[in-house]
């Protein structure tokens, strides 16, 4: 009987039962990812982007101008559903790993409590059997010697603190079955609520689905119409392109010349008096062939490796949109006779939303191109384009902060619908946004 209790001591079931737990634990660990908490916060932001695209889609259902926007939208709605739909099912694996994890955490401390009930009954038991042995003060005067009796008093006292040690465990035992069992029953409601969560964006997937279809369908009857709508548009933004990219080459060559003018003024002045100090110093970039530098100085070297490190990390130039237009050359989804070119990205929103700058910067032009505002801010090489503003509420020479309003989105004539058109540039050729704005 000792024997098989010893084989069961509390300390041994203990460090047995941990290594248990996290042996079960790897497997939750490497199949999910990641942790609850983040799974949790990436819902939200799912969430959020639903409701948005919803509130946009709504705004522009009656607006017959907007069809292929609409399209856009629905697409982008699809995308955010079934994200939400992953979202949801590795929230429901993580679940049912954690319920697992927990009912074999449950079983070793059942087993841990049985055993340390039985040690318990069988010290009781002695101690009942013992019971005319145990009167304490009579056994501890009945000592032969001083000797006999410290040893009588100490025995009292170990006797004492391991009944109450062994009572102790077993009431903390029972404690952490008692939450164990709560966990899982709340684990049980979340599954079942991500469930049903699950089942409604199933359904809300199907009903967008079935809504771009019948747009489609739509789009193809008017196919001619758009496609000598996207057409004009096409000319338009090859037009405002260009225009931007004279602005670009213009305010880098006249950034140039002041350098290079006060960069000799420096020199004349050195070789004059001998005494006179530096004045501005400049770097200068390099890059590919044909394309036209900047001369950094300094203070813009150090703003231009700010913006380089944030790659990925920078704010959208909204603070809520849903994007319709994307960056790149590529056939119209809905009109595929029609390629699309775009330098930037194009972003739907809601009326008077502002603009924002997506990083510190300076304002370096504020022009009206084809009827419509266009606020461009320099980040040492790089240069972030914001046009389709009603106004700005910047000027050139101004610096700016990361998300500092800078003007307000404009209404698109063509499609009565708000859109901000984005880009970025190095130096005086345009690159990717998509590649560093943030994900949402």
């Amino acid at each position: 009987m000792r024997k098989k209790r010893a084989l069961y001591n509390p300390k041994i079931l203990c460090t047995l039962s941990l290594i248990v737990v996290l042996l079960l634990s790897l497997p939750s660990f490497a199949q999910s990812g990641k942790s609850s908490t983040q799974l949790k916060k990436d819902k939200q932001k799912i969430e959020n982007e639903i409701a948005n695209t919803q509130k946009l889609l709504k705004k522009n259902e009656s607006n017959q101008k907007a069809a292929v926007q609409q399209a856009a939208l629905l697409r982008q709605q699809i995308q955010n559903r079934e994200k939400m739909i992953t979202n949801l099912n590795s929230q429901i694996i993580q679940m049912e790993d954690e319920q697992e994890q927990n009912s074999q955490e449950i079983k070793q401390l059942e087993k841990r409590l049985t055993y340390m009930k039985a040690d318990y009954a069988q010290v009781v038991y002695n101690a009942y059997r013992n019971r005319r042995f145990l009167d304490k003060v009579t056994f501890i005067l009945a000592a032969d010697d001083f000797t006999q009796m410290f040893r009588r008093m100490r025995y009292f006292a170990i006797f004492s603190r391991n009944v109450r040690e062994q009572s102790e465990r077993i009431q903390k035992t029972t404690a952490e079955l008692t939450k164990k069992n709560e966990e899982i029953v709340v684990l049980k409601n979340d599954k079942l609520t991500a469930l049903s969560s699950k089942e409604q964006e199933i359904k809300s997937l199907e009903n967008d689905r079935r809504k771009k279809t019948q747009n489609a369908e739509k789009l193809k009857k008017e196919s001619q119409k758009l496609n000598a709508d996207l057409k004009k548009k096409q000319q338009q933004r090859k037009e405002l392109d260009a225009a931007i990219q004279r602005a670009v080459k213009e305010e880098i060559a006249k950034a140039n010349a002041e350098r290079a003018k006060k960069g000799a003024k420096a020199s004349s002045g050195k070789s004059s008096g001998g005494t006179s100090t530096a004045s501005t110093s400049s770097t200068k970039t390099t890059s590919s062939r044909n394309s036209v530098t900047i001369s950094l100085t300094p203070e813009e070297a150090s703003l231009n490796t700010s913006f380089i490190n944030n790659k990925g990390k920078l704010p959208w130039p909204v603070a809520k949109g849903a994007k319709v237009s994307d960056f790149g050359n590529y056939p119209h989804p809905d009109v595929p006779s029609v390629q699309i070119e775009n330098h930037g990205i194009d972003i739907m929103v809601e009326a008077g939303t502002p603009a924002r700058a997506v990083f510190d910067g300076v304002v370096t032009g504020v022009m009206n191109i084809m009827g419509t505002t266009v606020v461009m801010i320099r980040h040492g090489e790089y240069l972030t384009v914001y046009q389709n503003l009603t106004s700005a509420r910047v000027k050139k020479g101004d610096k700016v902060s990361t998300k500092q309003t800078i003007g307000t989105v404009a209404q698109n004539a063509s499609s009565n619908t708000y859109e901000l058109h984005f880009e970025i540039w190095k130096n005086d050729r345009y690159v990717n946004p998509n590649e560093w704005l943030a994900r949402k």
